[in-house]
């Protein structure tokens, strides 16, 4: 196998057999020390984290691919912390789509003098793009189009794709008592098709349980996966 990319939590490699695969790293991003799931930097590692991130990443997927939403998964080795894909292409450089059902957050920061902290949010649709150098800036539909990172009819298919997999997500953490304010998804083209691609697991998102916040390393017990 061939190594495509390495990154901060994940190393990519082309099997060269029309498939990639991702291997999951125990590191995890935060600063001094300490886990923070928005950073930008290695901060830390938590030995088998991985398999952790592996084990959510596979049962979000395979509840996304059962109710047909496309994604890149094709299977997983939670022992090896390994998932294969299917190749996908980065849009631009690679962008970041969170869905806010709760004003937190960077949003709060943003938009405090309009919304209350916690305040409902109708699965509101924000995209940022991939760039620690310049903040991962958010950027508007006539900007991805004007830029030539995607067009109209990309940019909708992106958007209600985001709407129904984040309320299927939302829905699977409903039914262990967990209310989810937000959650970060990735996408890319696979023959055009714009796909949903990368990890989903607890620094993705952000949950709450009987009004504390769900601390991300804790999702995989409150699931029952382990």
């Amino acid at each position: 196998m061939k190594l495509v990319y390495e990154g901060k939590t994940k190393t990519v490699y082309d099997l060269e057999d029309g498939y990639y695969m991702l291997k999951f790293k125990d590191d995890v991003t935060g600063t001094d020390g300490v886990f923070d799931p928005g950073a930008n930097t290695v901060g830390l590692s938590i030995e088998g984290i991985g398999r952790d991130n592996l084990r959510l990443t596979e049962f979000f997927y395979k509840a996304i691919n059962e109710a047909g939403f496309p994604t890149h998964f094709v299977s997983a080795d939670i022992e090896k912390a390994e998932m294969i894909v299917l190749p996908a292409q980065c849009i631009g450089d690679g962008l970041e789509v969170i869905c806010r059902y709760r004003a937190v957050g960077s949003f709060l920061r943003r938009y405090g003098g309009y919304v209350q902290n916690g305040q409902e949010l109708d699965a509101l649709v924000e995209i940022t793009l991939k760039d620690d150098e310049r903040g991962d800036p958010p950027i508007s539909r006539d900007a991805l189009e004007m830029l030539g990172i995607m067009d109209g009819e990309q940019y909708d298919s992106l958007k209600t794709l985001t709407k129904m997999i984040s309320g299927l997500v939302k829905d699977i953490l409903a039914s262990k008592g967990m209310e989810l304010y937000d959650i970060k998804l990735e996408f890319g083209r696979v023959e055009d098709s714009i796909v949903l691609i990368d990890e989903i697991s607890g620094g993705n998102m952000r949950a709450y349980k009987d009004g504390q916040i769900v601390d991300p390393l804790d999702l995989v017990g409150l699931l029952e996966l382990v």
